[in-house]
């Protein structure tokens, strides 16, 4: 029998939300400290992309250069600077937690959906 990927998938994923979440947590923290510059990790996307190559099996499937052409999303990164040197943006920290919180509680319920489905296999 084969390993199920998905909970594998999810496992990862949500290591990955943890250890955002814990930079996104130091960044709020040092807010008020001076001369410090918010950090954030690499995308998920970005990290399942380098771990698991993409690869065409069928010609009607998408590229693998097309898929990151598809999925760039338009929009700044670039924080101010405030004169203490600090680059923190709390509403910014506050929104990638808000989206953090949201891939979770997605991720939660995609595997709970999931084990429900298993279940009712293995019942019958």
């Amino acid at each position: 029998m084969q390993p199920m990927q998905l909970f594998n998938l999810a496992f990862r994923q949500n290591e990955w939300l943890a250890q955002r979440q814990s930079v996104i947590s130091s960044n709020i923290a040092n807010a008020n400290t001076p001369g410090y510059k918010a950090k954030d990790i690499e995308s998920f996307d970005a990290v399942m992309r380098q771990s698991v190559p993409m690869a065409v099996t069928d010609p009607q499937h998408l590229a693998p250069a097309d898929i990151g052409t598809a999925l760039q999303n338009g929009g700044s990164s670039e924080a101010e600077v405030l004169v203490s040197g600090n680059d923190v943006n709390l509403e910014q920290e506050f929104l990638k937690s808000n989206d953090v919180m949201r891939s979770y509680t997605m991720n939660t319920q995609i595997m709970k959906t999931f084990d429900r489905m298993l279940q009712s296999v293995t019942k019958a």
